[in-house]
């Protein structure tokens, strides 16, 4: 097994744009992500950092921004 399967801390998360948010969540969940978060455009979050979790800006069903914690 690679570090980018078992490790999401050699995960790129730029490599999720463009992804449909489905697809992008089985990635991301098949490459170690514990937590994985999808918001809408505009959403307010707070700022807190979670070790493991990929965040997910989707719109219109593709992720146009992806950011880890």
């Amino acid at each position: 097994m690679t570090a980018s399967a078992s490790s999401p801390s050699a995960d790129d998360p730029a490599r999720y744009v463009g992804l449909d948010a489905a697809e992008a969540e089985r990635r991301a969940r098949a490459r170690g992500w514990t937590a994985v978060r999808t918001v809408p455009p505009g959403t307010i979050l707070t700022m807190e950092y979670r070790e493991g979790r990929l965040n997910l800006e989707v719109e219109d069903g593709s992720v146009r921004r992806a950011w880890r914690g």
